[in-house]
């Protein structure tokens, strides 16, 4: 079937239209931090290695709640999966938005990333319960979108917010948004539970150590692993790298992000058709390689007109968005039904853990000598993440074999 013949139901646009949404509160309320490390540091007097704990603790307590929430992910209707732990998320967001001290921040990000990191597991489980293999590039594109949605309204808002009143007002606006979200999805999105069908009833420790030791299941965890320290490594301290080394003016680091995020906005759509017209790993391939080439200009840049910025800015995420919708679109093949949502879990667990050790280890390889100089071995973390890159090229490669093994037998 040509997958661009496909249409969508009302309900399915309906379903990739919530959980759209639905990302892009998760996506902002996680990466609105960065940005606003430029503020944070210097009005809390923490210095880079204690920022990007801040930034860690919520994807290392989001691996941890994945990975012990997965073993039951299977035993449950996904919609109410999705409610408890997006209630959580909302309510770990105001007390972010309310705390007024470097520990309380840390605890509240903690807390935060208990209920936040495991959102999205359930959400590509639901995905890939709902829609084929063959329309999920389209469907993924869509969903992604989320991410440069974040940077048009999101990032660039929250910065303003943070600029005009204080750091706190960015994730209240999150909660402002998140709200009608949950009530949304608790009255319209229908339940999830095809993969209750003839499920066998196993302990949930047992399902979960039957899903993590899979050999094929394996091959899938450690792409995403190695997915999740590239652009971890880079993402905490690039506003500050902006505004320290290319002499970016914090009052223009919205109009960078917002520029980028609309062109991702359009190309989003476009990438998810080429991953399922071109193929996934095809598109994956090509998303690297750019990547690659503009980390490596993105980390060694010097003072820059903002134009310069942006157009970088810009091609770099367009490479990024090749990788994570083609990735997120292949690997979705990799378990089988009964197992989704323990696979999606344990992934989103090792996504969130390899992420958040990234950042920590980020901050310890960046070095910022005063609170104004210029950051030192930024280029270092850019070399890290594109020997990341390599590695998941080739890891790719036998996961897009194997699962087109695994559909021509299906389909046989």
């Amino acid at each position: 079937m040509n997958a661009t013949k496909v249409t969508f139901t009302p309900y399915e646009k309906f379903v990739i239209a919530i959980l759209s949404m639905l990302q892009f509160t998760v996506i902002v309320d996680f990466m609105v931090l960065s940005p606003l490390g430029a503020i944070l540091m210097p009005e809390m007097g923490i210095s880079t290695a204690q920022f990007g704990l801040v930034v860690s603790a919520y994807a290392i307590s989001a691996g941890v709640s994945g990975l012990l929430a997965a073993g039951f992910a299977d035993r449950f209707d996904r919609k109410k999966m999705l409610l408890f732990f997006y209630v959580g998320f909302v309510l770990g967001t105001l007390f972010c938005g309310v705390v007024n001290s470097y520990r309380l921040l840390l605890l509240a990000r903690i807390f935060t990333g208990i209920f936040g990191g495991v959102i999205g597991s359930i959400s590509f489980a639901i995905i890939t319960d709902i829609f084929r293999m063959e329309v999920r590039g389209r469907v993924m594109g869509f969903v992604q979108m989320a991410f440069s949605a974040s940077q048009v309204l999101g990032i660039p808002i929250g910065i303003y917010l943070a600029a005009r009143f204080d750091w706190h007002a960015p994730f209240l606006m999150i909660v402002s948004v998140a709200a009608p979200v949950g009530i949304t999805i608790f009255w319209k999105l229908r339940p999830v539970t095809a993969h209750l069908h003839g499920r066998e009833e196993k302990n949930a420790f047992v399902h979960l150590w039957h899903t993590a030791s899979n050999s094929f299941y394996l091959r899938g965890f450690m792409a995403t692993m190695l997915l999740a320290t590239g652009g971890f490594m880079i993402m905490p301290f690039s506003s500050a790298f902006l505004v320290n080394n290319v002499l970016i003016p914090e009052t223009h680091l919205s109009l960078i992000f917002f520029i980028t995020g609309l062109v991702s906005i359009f190309t989003g759509p476009i990438l998810g058709r080429v991953s399922d017209s071109l193929g996934k790993y095809r598109l994956f391939v090509f998303g690297s390689v750019l990547s690659m080439v503009m980390v490596f200009v993105y980390t060694n840049l010097g003072p820059n007109p903002i134009w310069v910025v942006i157009l970088i800015n810009t091609i770099l995420w367009i490479g990024i968005s090749s990788r994570m919708i083609s990735s997120s679109a292949l690997t979705s093949g990799v378990p089988d039904m009964q197992d989704r949502g323990a696979y999606m879990g344990i992934n989103s667990a090792i996504q969130q853990v390899s992420g958040g050790i990234a950042s920590f280890v980020s901050g310890l390889i960046v070095y910022q000598p005063t609170r104004s100089a210029p950051l030192q071995h930024y280029d270092i973390v850019g070399y890290v993440t594109i020997c990341t890159m390599i590695l998941t090229v080739i890891m790719m490669y036998f996961i897009d074999r194997r699962i087109s093994a695994k559909l021509h037998v299906a389909h046989a």
